[in-house]
C-alpha cells in the first residue's frame, strides 16, 4: 500500500478563497478552511474530499473548528481550471452554515445540480462584481423566516 504525503495546495487555497469572497459566504471564513495536496493516493475516482476538525476536539484543545480540503494530486491535478473550481465548491458545499465541526451529506445538502448553480453564479458575480448575488441556501432561510 503506497504511504501518502501531504502538502500544501496554495493553489487550492486561492481558489477557494476567491469563490467565498466572490460570492460572500459569510458562514465561511478562508483563514479556517486550509488546503492541502496529497500525493500516493490509489483511488481513480476521488477527487477531493473535506476533513472536519470535529468541534470538541477543536475545544479539547482550545482551538477553532477547521475544515481541510484536500485535493488528491493524482485526480485532481489534471482537471481544467473550470473543473478543479466546481470541485472545490462541491467540497464548500459540505460545510454547515454554524461551522461547527460537522459535515452536509451528499442526498440532502450536495447535488450536482446545487454545485452547478453556485458555479454558475460565481461566473455572474465575476463578470458582475457590483451586483450582490444572492445563493439558493440564504433564499430559502429567508423565505422560510418571512414564512414563520
Amino acid at each position: 500500500m503506497p504511504t501518502l504525503k501531504y502538502e500544501k495546495a496554495p493553489d487550492a487555497c486561492e481558489v477557494v478563497t476567491d469563490v467565498i469572497r466572490t460570492l460572500k459566504i459569510r458562514h465561511l471564513d478562508p483563514e479556517r478552511i486550509p488546503c492541502v495536496r496529497s500525493r500516493g493516493s490509489s483511488s481513480k475516482a476521488i477527487l477531493a474530499r473535506i476533513h472536519a476538525l470535529q468541534r470538541i476536539v477543536a475545544e479539547a484543545l482550545d482551538l477553532k473548528t477547521v475544515y481541510v480540503i484536500e485535493v488528491i494530486s493524482e485526480n485532481y491535478d489534471k482537471l481544467g481550471g473550470e473543473e478543479k473550481t466546481r470541485t472545490l465548491i462541491h467540497e464548500l458545499l459540505h460545510i454547515p452554515k454554524n461551522f461547527g465541526g460537522g459535515l452536509l451529506s451528499h442526498r440532502r445538502h450536495v447535488s450536482s445540480r446545487h454545485v452547478m448553480k453556485v458555479w454558475k453564479d460565481y461566473l455572474k458575480a465575476k463578470e458582475h462584481p457590483q451586483v450582490e448575488i444572492q445563493l439558493a441556501e440564504e433564499k430559502k432561510a429567508r423565505t422560510k423566516t418571512a414564512e414563520e
